[in-house]
Order: C-alpha cells, then structure tokens, then sequence
C-alpha cells in the first residue's frame, strides 16, 4: 500500500507545474482544446482521428487520476466509461474502421 501511495504522492508532484500552468490560462482554453480533439477525433479518419481520441482520453485519465480519491461512485464510473468509449473508438480509427 505505500508503494501505491508513493506513486500516486511522485504522479501528484510531477503534475503540479501542468496544472499550475494550466491553472493560469484562460477559463476557456483547456474545455475549447477538448472539444476541438473531439470534432478532430470524430470527423478525422484514420490515424489523425485515432491520434486526437488517445490525446483527449490522455487528458481526461490524468484529470480523473488526481481528482480520483475526491470522486463519488457515479463520477468514477463516468470518467471510466468515458475511456472506454474514447479508446474503443480510437482504436476503431487507427484499425481503420471509421
């Protein structure tokens, strides 16, 4: 058990400086560039939209790593179905389905 509190404690560190810089950016900036990786990964086709949906599921995992502990039962089962889609469906582009 403190093995895993010391990787979650070394990840919360390593996090600090992009949060704080993302923390000063305008309120608008990170939910605009979520939703471009979304229209991108959803009406780019092969490798660009599969590389957008991994970079957008990148960005919601570690977003939902370090807020995880304060997260309720619903909360922790959306982000994780969120994943899911995001990764089933980028892994649809990057076999070329989509």
């Amino acid at each position: 058990m403190s093995e895993q509190r010391g990787l979650r404690a070394a990840i919360e560190r390593r996090s600090a400086v992009p949060l704080v810089y993302v923390h000063h950016l305008p309120r608008w900036v990170l939910p605009l560039a979520m939703v471009g990786l979304l229209a991108i990964g959803m009406l780019g086709t092969g490798l660009l939209g599969g590389v957008a949906l991994v970079l957008l599921a990148a960005v919601i995992g570690w977003l939902g790593y370090l807020s995880w502990p304060s997260d309720d039962l619903p909360g922790r089962l959306l982000r994780v179905a969120m994943l899911v889609f995001l990764l089933t469906f980028a892994a649809g582009h990057l076999a070329g389905q989509f």
